[in-house]
């Protein structure tokens, strides 16, 4: 029986949760997730309308216990990232089998990789491209490429749609809001394939070592960027010595060495 730690339960991770969860092999969930759910976030979510306003770990946790009333689901309320959580992240990750980013932000997405490397668990991450177009699904192991080592060669070598994502804090300012987000279709698409990674990884989280690291999945042709629509590349990243993510060293002792390493990579990442 397994205890799966997610980090977000948006409009891409709570999908991801709600396949993983219908597996009984799951017993018990640890969900990180500070957010409101909002008037925008209906068009895309499976949440209904009358639940704007509440916080969406707790809708979360609503859904799936109807689902499966024997489910164990603990929520952290609080960004991933905040300092005054980690004690309590450090202590559930003691117990958790394997990981699932659904985050949106670079920064939390370095830090939850930290988090699992520290603590030797494998975990996976989806990332839904800007407009829909496609998506990726990656898988971290033990002794494999950290994010770093992977948002850096893809970076280098795979060119996307790069706009920047909506501002919905100013929807009235220079970027236009309907013109990035993904549909609810490209989004499940990618869900769906990053929960079947998920529940590869769950039937054997210490030994499971697919013949890729990165799974890129195109939605639409777009010109210069993809040149048919549903379109597998299976990417094989190697893990990179010269990463100052995950190169050999001492692991992090300390949250403040934690810190000193995620402030390495986001500066690696804006360099490549």
């Amino acid at each position: 029986m397994a205890h799966l730690f997610q980090v977000g339960a948006g409009s891409g991770g709570m999908p991801v949760l709600d396949l993983l969860c219908r597996d009984e092999r799951i017993h018990r969930v640890t969900l990180v997730e500070p957010d409101i759910y909002k008037p925008h976030n209906v068009e895309r979510h499976l949440f209904a309308l009358r639940d704007v306003g509440q916080p969406k770990a707790e809708l979360a946790r609503q859904w799936l216990r109807q689902r499966r009333p024997d489910l164990d689901v603990q929520l952290l309320l609080c960004d991933l990232t905040d300092p005054l959580h980690q004690g309590a992240i450090h202590e559930v990750l003691e117990e958790a089998d394997l990981g699932v980013c659904a985050a949106d932000n670079e920064e939390a997405k370095y830090h939850f990789d930290a988090l699992m490397r520290r603590h030797g668990k494998p975990w996976t991450l989806g990332e839904v491209l800007s407009g829909g177009i496609g998506g990726f699904v990656h898988c971290f192991v033990r002794g494999g490429p950290c994010y770093g080592c992977v948002a850096s060669y893809l970076q280098r070598t795979v060119r996307v749609d790069d706009a920047p994502p909506p501002d919905y804090s100013a929807p009235g300012h220079t970027q236009a809001e309907l013109t990035i987000p993904a549909s609810k279709a490209s989004i499940a698409a990618i869900a769906s394939l990053h929960a079947l990674m998920t529940l590869e990884l769950l039937a054997d989280p210490t030994g499971y070592r697919p013949d890729f690291t990165t799974l890129l999945w195109t939605l639409r042709r777009v010109e210069g960027v993809f040149d048919e629509a549903f379109h597998p590349y299976r990417f094989r990243i190697a893990r990179a010595g010269d990463c100052l993510t995950c190169m050999a060293r001492p692991t992090p002792a300390s949250l403040e060495d934690l810190d000193v390493a995620l402030d390495e990579a986001l500066a690696r990442l804006a360099d490549v």
